[in-house]
């Protein structure tokens, strides 16, 4: 209905009622905006198409009934998030979901259903248990030892939304479930859009944990979600069979090797290590003291690829090239505008050269 829509769209957009008011010239008022979000009043379409050009998005979206609710939701590191915020980010999240969903019902696509692998949630108490857990779900999805290449491409495959926001440097990212009307909830990880891939890469796996984990004990869902991760992006017997299993010391010149075959920041590659006795306590604090030095604690050389979950603007492009919607819905689906649309279009019929 119109008053969830336009609250959901102007909270996206961080406006404050008066705020929006302004941008619509004070066709109404602030109150009255209030009214309608609450549903104690209706617009007249004029003010309809006021609004939604003011949001930047169509009457059709602030007119229809939409399919799905947010529940669930779980920031890392919450309490750097202030209520404001997180209302705002809610929002985008919601919007950029329904959006998925709606392209997939359009073109009758087949939607990766989440399918709770067997055995989870996990039951967790201890780091062991956070480690088996990893393993366990390795073996359930078939990866063996190896790296994970596409982390979020694989995770939309197995019917986890991938979503990337910006948001701000101290937040890494969230997990949360869109609980649907009709049909099965789906598992929705939300990532920071201006992290390195590496950074990306543990967000993806740490949230996961926190999807599929049953901690005995709140205070140390971090702590086991972190262990999960580790194991789950580098496994025991892979690092093994890499470094050994007892080294003194590691060369910067290895750690980057390292780094590459993992898609993991050095680190996170260290603190694995020191998980799995590998290195000694003195050791690892040599290496974060060499690390910190460098001024590698916020950003490091050498960034991996980001991750770039693709396959919701793949399906807008085949929804657009066999003739399903027009370029103003898939401008409006993409949340760009139609002339950025034919930006990108024309940039990927350009040649590539060798």
């Amino acid at each position: 209905m119109l008053a969830d829509r336009l609250r959901l769209a102007r909270a996206s957009a961080g406006l404050p009622l008066r705020d929006l008011a302004d941008r619509i010239g004070n066709l109404v008022s602030a109150q009255a905006i209030g009214k309608y979000e609450r549903g104690e009043m209706m617009p007249g379409s004029k003010v309809v198409i006021a609004l939604a050009r003011a949001l930047g998005v169509s009457e059709d979206y602030l007119l229809s009934s939409g399919d799905v609710e947010l529940t669930d939701v779980e920031f890392r590191k919450h309490r750097l998030v202030r209520e404001k915020e997180q209302a705002q980010l809610t929002a985008k999240v919601l919007t950029a979901v329904e959006r998925y969903l709606e392209i997939e019902d359009i073109l009758a696509a087949n939607s990766f259903d989440w399918d709770q692998p067997r055995g989870f949630p996990f039951p967790v108490q201890s780091a062991a248990d956070a480690e088996n857990a990893a393993s366990r779900l390795r073996a359930l999805w078939d990866l063996g030892s190896d790296p994970i290449p596409a982390l979020a491409e694989f995770l939309e495959e197995r019917g986890i939304k991938v979503i990337l926001v910006e948001l701000a440097e101290t937040i890494s990212g969230m997990m949360c479930l869109i609980r649907r009307r009709q049909g099965a909830d789906v598992p929705v990880i939300v990532v920071n859009e201006r992290h390195a891939g590496e950074r990306q890469r543990f967000t993806l796996a740490h949230e996961l944990g926190h999807l599929l984990l049953e901690v005995a004990h709140e205070t140390d869902h971090e702590k086991h979600c972190h262990r999960f991760a580790g194991a789950f992006l580098m496994p025991a017997d892979l690092i093994w069979a890499q470094v050994g299993r007892r080294r003194s010391r590691f060369s910067l010149a290895e750690l980057f090797q390292l780094k590459r075959l993992f898609g993991a920041s050095i680190q996170a590659i260290v603190y694995r290590s020191k998980d799995l006795g590998i290195l000694s306590e003195a050791s690892s604090r040599e290496l974060y003291r060499t690390i910190s030095a460098r001024g590698w604690r916020r950003q490091e050389p050498q960034p991996i690829t980001p991750e770039r979950p693709g396959r919701f603007r793949r399906l807008c492009f085949r929804a657009l090239t066999e003739g399903v919607i027009s370029e103003a819905k898939a401008a409006e689906l993409l949340g760009m505008t139609v002339r950025q649309l034919d930006e990108e279009l024309d940039r990927a019929t350009e040649p590539v050269h060798a």
